[in-house]
């Protein structure tokens, strides 16, 4: 079966040479190449031949991890629910060392089996078949099998359950808000066949996206810590949201994977708050060995005192969102006259330090392929002004609401003040994180962090489709809906390019959100703190951490 195994990933799909001949047009960056590649099947190692290249983890390393030892880290601790309807990444990577992923997104954009051995697609990426990994099993005892993969996809497509953004990512396997017929197939015990109605570029690679945590299927979708049977190598010893988690390794339970990982004996994770100085305060009292995110000057100050940075250049930003379901932003006008206002690369220097690079109000990244470049945008604030006051509300005063995160604020500040500055009233509120988290989706005019998803399509399925759970903005627009399903279907960069341009150009016209910036994103951690560099999509992979 291995050899087989090993064919099939060494196999190259005929997409993966039209990728490699955007790569070299310079249209493909090679974390892309990587990404589009190793979701089709081919193997990290055969990509990264293909571009003539070794693949990291084929080279020698520098250093032995080391058995044993207690990591502290600083991470906010929110409370748990069903994974599928996860939405930040802390909720997953307190789980990560029992609960574990059909696929990893690496921080080089490669795409790396887990509890799958390999997958393959046919040529028109409409059959996925996926190669469960053999000799798995539960914490409890259970053997892990194609049944158990078939249970979470299936899970996964359930539209009926509220917030569960997987079905977002599944579309191509369901119909009528549940998995279609016919489209999650059990081959055998360590096969699973997938067959979609349609090509989806983005399916393998929204299995490594965080809430796609693999559940036993005893789970009945309350609390993966209250019942936390998993795969991995560790369980969870307490939780306690707004303070702290514990999770230790499980000497009851043989990993898969055991020699590769669960180097540490315990990981603490310390709700510190939202104030950076509370954050350093811990560090020089020895408390953490490192933070979950850093910005602005807390970076240099974490460097000072021994904690040096790790960075990642990523498609995360934050999104300043007007709801469409509240008034006065159903007005069109309204909307488009606000975004006309701010100058985002004011709102970059002042909010975030300059640590990033300008976005363009449509939430598609340049380092995306399908990203296509638009005419600069038209920053008046006299014509601003003009636009608010043609539309009635001249003497209108509106609200921008935001957390109390420092980034967050600050750059909200920069927004409401430019707003101001073109003579229309506005006002900032300021919430605590327990009290903005409550209703994130349903303020008329605020803001939130967004994670980087390795496509471009990834998010615009997550946030701006019609009807998802994550679409903040109430944004429902039919032609942008299926020039999207035309996007998720067209491997060729060129030709989503195009598509992609419209989607842009929609987004912008119909005035859907302020979005600033896209920002780089950095880690501090003690200098023996080895495998914890910040990962693009904010995945805190303790299981291969460890301390010299």
């Amino acid at each position: 079966m291995k050899d087989v195994i090993d064919t099939v990933q060494d196999r190259v799909h005929p997409a993966a040479e039209i990728y490699l001949r955007d790569h070299t047009a310079g249209k493909l960056s090679r974390r892309e190449f990587l990404t589009r590649t190793t979701a089709l099947g081919v193997a990290a190692t055969a990509a990264y031949g293909m571009l003539g290249l070794v693949a990291p983890e084929a080279r020698a390393e520098d250093m032995t991890p080391v058995m044993g030892g207690t990591l502290k880290m600083q991470m906010s601790i929110k409370a748990q629910r069903d994974p599928r309807t996860w939405d930040w990444s802390e909720l997953a990577n307190a789980c990560r060392g029992w609960l574990e992923y059909l696929v990893d997104y690496q921080r080089d954009g490669s795409l790396t089996p887990v509890l799958l051995e390999s997958w393959e697609a046919s040529e028109d990426a409409k059959v996925y078949t996926l190669h469960v990994r053999q000799g798995v099993t539960w914490n409890n005892g259970d053997a892990f099998t194609a049944q158990d993969v078939a249970h979470n996809i299936t899970r996964w497509c359930d539209a009926s359950v509220e917030g569960n953004s997987m079905a977002s990512r599944m579309g191509s396997l369901m119909e009528n808000d549940a998995a279609r017929e016919g489209a999650i197939e059990v081959v055998d015990d360590h096969t699973v066949r997938l067959n979609l109605s349609a090509p989806d570029i983005a399916l393998i690679v929204s299995m490594a996206d965080y809430p796609a945590a693999i559940m036993h299927p005893s789970f009945n979708g309350d609390d993966p810590v209250a019942e936390p049977i998993g795969t991995g190598p560790y369980r969870p010893v307490s939780y306690e949201p707004g303070i702290g988690a514990v999770v230790e390794r499980n000497t009851d339970h043989t990993w898969w994977n055991a020699g590769n990982g669960a180097w540490l004996d315990r990981i603490e994770f310390v709700d510190l708050g939202t104030d950076p100085a509370a954050w350093v305060a811990a560090a020089e009292a020895g408390e953490i060995d490192l933070n979950y995110q850093a910005q602005g000057d807390i970076i240099d100050i974490f460097d000072s005192i021994g904690m040096p940075r790790s960075e990642a250049v990523t498609a995360a930003t934050i999104a300043v969102r007007f709801n469409q379901d509240s008034e006065p932003y159903n007005n069109v006008a309204v909307r488009r006259g606000l975004q006309k206002a701010v100058n985002n690369a004011v709102v970059l220097e002042l909010g975030y330090n300059d640590l990033g690079t300008v976005a363009e109000n449509h939430h598609v990244c340049p380092i995306h392929p399908e990203y296509a470049q638009l005419p600069p945008l038209v920053v008046d604030g006299a014509a601003a002004r003009a636009e608010i006051e043609a539309a009635g509300f001249g003497d209108y005063e509106f609200e921008l609401i935001s957390i109390d995160e420092p980034w967050q604020a600050e750059t909200c500040d920069a927004v409401a003040a430019q707003i101001r500055d073109a003579g229309i009233n506005i006002k900032r509120t300021i919430l605590p994180g327990a009290t903005f988290w409550n209703d994130w989706t349903k303020y008329p005019f605020s803001a939130t962090e967004w994670n980087m998803r390795p496509l471009g399509v990834q998010v615009l399925n997550l946030a701006y489709r019609s009807g998802v759970p994550w679409n903040e903005t109430a944004f429902a627009n039919a032609e942008f809906d299926a020039l999207l399903d035309q996007a998720n279907g067209i491997a060729d960069a060129d030709a989503r390019r195009e598509v992609m341009r419209q989607i842009e150009e929609i987004m912008q016209n119909e005035g859907v959100l302020i979005q600033p910036y896209w920002r780089s994103i950095f880690r501090n951690a003690a200098e023996n703190v080895h495998g914890a560099e910040m990962h693009p999509t904010f995945v805190v992979d303790y299981v291969n951490y460890w301390k010299s």
